[in-house]
């Protein structure tokens, strides 16, 4: 991939270290995912709410990428396909480490691996 794709704007710093929606509404996730033309950071599709492919299903941004520590992944959602690395994005390029996985912690159910997909 180069930065010369559509649906990828390198200049863009992501739009929290959480979930977006899932922020405004009290909820929690499992791992987080940035698209890569906005920054919205979104929810993966592991997690209740599925804020990630509900985003890019709504504004039709293509791209994703891992919003987790030490990931550089982007998935196409048009295609299907995964890449290893691509166009170095804004930062922070992940939450914060100190956050958890699942999180935010204070808000992650006890039996939180009965609700995931």
């Amino acid at each position: 991939m180069t930065e010369q794709l559509a649906g990828i704007d390198p200049a863009v710093p992501p739009s929290g270290p959480g979930c977006q929606e899932c922020e405004q509404n009290a909820g929690w996730w499992v791992h987080l995912r940035r698209c890569a033309q906005c920054g919205h950071v979104g929810c993966c599709d592991t997690s209740p709410a599925q804020h990630a492919t509900a985003h890019a299903e709504s504004t039709g941004h293509p791209f994703i990428q891992s919003f987790e520590p030490g990931e550089d992944w982007f998935y196409n959602f048009e295609t299907g396909e995964m890449y290893s690395g691509g166009p170095e994005l804004a930062p922070p390029r992940s939450h914060p480490v100190d956050q958890g996985v699942p999180g935010p912690r204070e808000r992650v159910p006890a039996d939180w691996q009965a609700h995931i997909h």
